[in-house]
């Protein structure tokens, strides 16, 4: 028998640690070379990280939430003779939530003793439901147990020794989240805008759009639409389509739009980039702001889909409320939010009607975008959405 030391890989981009999300694997299993084994998590993304050989685990290094260094042994394996040690890079995958601690129950005192008499089936049901076999009274001929038996032997909480508080440990994505939002509200001096859009026509247009195409391809959302609006709008505004490096003092000024749309998923936060917006028609950019959501809820989606964006769209769609105040999406300079769009009374040409009004709340990083032109790019974005036929016309440069 022979030993292979897997090390933690180079993730790419400067990465020299990753941490720790879940176990797939333990000391004594037995793995199969391409196996899950772990998940890690680094500053740019999520990984999992596929055995290199096959063979026993012998050891692994961390627990969730710590961190090992690239170049660090992070699993040892055990091989079988003629076996042929090969490392292999892991390939970048979301991350994905550790598998929840089975319920246990403690045995009784008054355990019997000797096997047990009970189907496979009452076997797996009493297994899923934390049941100690041994403590069940069977009713059934012999004393088998039998599913009613279960039922009436399922355990129930004990209120009295139920804990006050519950420790939850900050690692992976919501670990990744929480640092960034830190870092982007302490270094970056936010200048909030908030302005109220007459969607009326937009509303019309979306509705009209909806029914005129098969239902197979999905319906429009507002989303696509600002998101197009905003491609137009940012030709005049350039300032606000940039990335600014703090380590080299430089702001990066983007000639493409790539928008980020905020995605809420089961793991926290995550912003899928649409490249290239600009060059993309209104269905094509709805068609892959809902394959790229996807993707990003169902841990489908790759580093290459998750960075890159140059600004950021968000959106709570019937939860927007009234107003927000998101936060830039560091190392961009500027954040577009979406608020909900309701009907109520306003005053429009002279007269006192209903129309359909939603609010645009968004944050600029005043240190690079005057107040100004914050506020001139928003009402040039408002314009759009309130003669929508102007998203489909291009920006008319001065001569």
């Amino acid at each position: 028998m022979s030993q292979f030391t897997f090390k933690m890989p180079d993730l790419g981009e400067g990465t020299v640690d990753a941490e720790i999300v879940a176990w797939h694997t333990k000391p004594g299993d037995t793995v199969s070379e391409d196996q899950l084994i772990v998940e890690v998590m680094t500053d740019k993304a999520a990984v999992e990280v596929p055995a290199p050989v096959s063979g026993r685990v012998l050891s692994i290094t961390g627990a969730p939430g710590d961190k090992v260094a690239v170049g660090s042994p992070l699993i040892v394996f055990e091989l079988s003779e003629g076996a042929k040690a090969a490392a292999a890079d892991a390939a970048p995958a979301p991350a994905a939530k550790p598998p929840a601690p089975a319920a246990a129950t403690a045995p009784s005192p008054l355990a019997r003793q000797g096997r047990v008499m009970t189907s496979p089936a009452n076997r797996r049901r009493a297994s899923e439901a934390g049941i100690d076999l041994t403590t069940v009274a069977g009713s059934g001929p012999g004393g088998r147990i039998l599913r009613a038996d279960l039922q009436t032997s399922a355990p129930r909480p004990a209120v009295s020794d139920a804990p006050d508080t519950t420790e939850i440990k900050v690692i992976g994505l919501r670990r990744l989240i929480a640092e960034r939002m830190s870092e982007a509200k302490r270094n970056i001096p936010h200048f909030a805008d908030v302005e109220e859009v007459d969607v009326t026509e937009l509303e019309s247009l979306r509705m009209h759009l909806n029914h005129s195409r098969p239902k197979e391809v999905g319906s429009l959302s507002y989303l696509p639409l600002v998101v197009m609006a905003l491609t137009r709008v940012i030709e005049s505004f350039p300032q606000c389509n940039v990335l600014y490096d703090a380590a080299r003092g430089v702001l990066i000024r983007h000639r493409a739009v790539h928008v980020g749309i905020a995605t809420q998923t089961p793991d926290g936060l995550k912003v899928p980039v649409v490249r290239n917006a600009q060059a993309l028609g209104l269905w094509e950019v709805a068609a892959e702001i809902r394959r790229l959501a996807e993707r990003a809820r169902t841990n489908k989606a790759t580093r290459e889909e998750l960075v890159g964006s140059t600004i950021t769209v968000t959106s709570l769609g019937k939860l927007g409320g009234i107003a927000s105040t998101p936060i830039i999406n560091a190392p961009e300079v500027a954040i577009i939010g979406l608020n909900k769009a309701v009907e109520r009374p306003v005053v429009h040409q002279g007269a006192v009607v209903v129309r359909r009004i939603m609010n645009l709340s968004s944050s600029f990083d005043h240190r690079f975008v005057d107040g100004y032109d914050a506020a001139a790019m928003i009402q040039a974005l408002k314009e759009r959405l309130e003669h929508p036929a102007t998203i489909f016309i291009p920006t008319v440069k001065a001569p």
